[in-house]
């Protein structure tokens, strides 16, 4: 004879919303996460589920001096896309999982120490500049190879820049030094929304270098 346990219609309506809310923040309509794997690391991103969560710190700053924080435009160089989540997203589940791309931070370290993309390599604009005695080192490291005095591109990795948002100049600058290096546009990627849209979304991040 079958048994039925009887519970209390808050409690049952308590655990069925309490399942469907698990999976109430999702990435698409029919994705819940994404994961992929760099280096022999596993990475997964999805967003808070928690909705009633409010960004705090930095990135709930709603006004910055302009300059240095002034709005950047949509575009950061003449045949340099721009990009937003997905797209970020499908570029590290893809080219970067398969070692043909590079997600980049172009913030100074201690910002990118503080938070930043799963995956997410740090390259500081300030690193990429004309001036820097290590710059050629840095571009044969990104793919760049070295042809009779003169680097060529050809095989050079994808690269998809970001630093703190809209508001920041940081990977536009670092942009516009790899054009000036002679990296190829169509190499290059801008993610404009930065740190804030990506934590403004509840999107995963990871402070690096922390093994929890």
């Amino acid at each position: 004879m079958k048994r039925f346990v009887w519970l209390p219609l808050w409690l049952a309506t308590g655990l069925v919303a309490g399942s469907a809310m698990a999976q109430d923040v999702r990435l698409t309509a029919d994705r819940l996460e994404t994961t992929f794997v760099v280096n022999g690391q596993s990475h997964t991103i999805a967003r808070n589920q928690d909705q009633a969560a409010l960004l705090t710190g930095e990135f709930a700053r709603t006004a910055r001096a302009c300059p240095p924080a002034c709005i950047t435009p949509v575009s950061a160089a003449p045949g340099v896309a721009t990009v937003a989540e997905l797209e970020v997203i499908a570029f590290l589940q893809t080219r970067v999982s398969a070692g043909t791309g590079l997600l980049l931070d172009s913030r100074l370290p201690e910002f990118h120490g503080r938070g930043s993309i799963p995956a997410a390599i740090n390259v500081p604009f300030a690193t990429l500049q004309q001036d820097n005695p290590y710059l050629r080192d840095i571009l044969l490291a990104l793919g760049a190879v070295d042809r009779d005095g003169t680097l060529d591109f050809a095989d050079a990795l994808d690269l998809m820049l970001f630093c703190d948002g809209a508001w920041s100049g940081q990977s536009p600058r670092a942009v516009t030094n790899l054009l000036a290096a002679g990296y190829p546009a169509d190499k290059l990627f801008y993610y404009r929304g930065g740190m804030q849209d990506w934590l403004g979304l509840g999107l995963t991040s990871i402070v690096p270098g922390d093994a929890g």
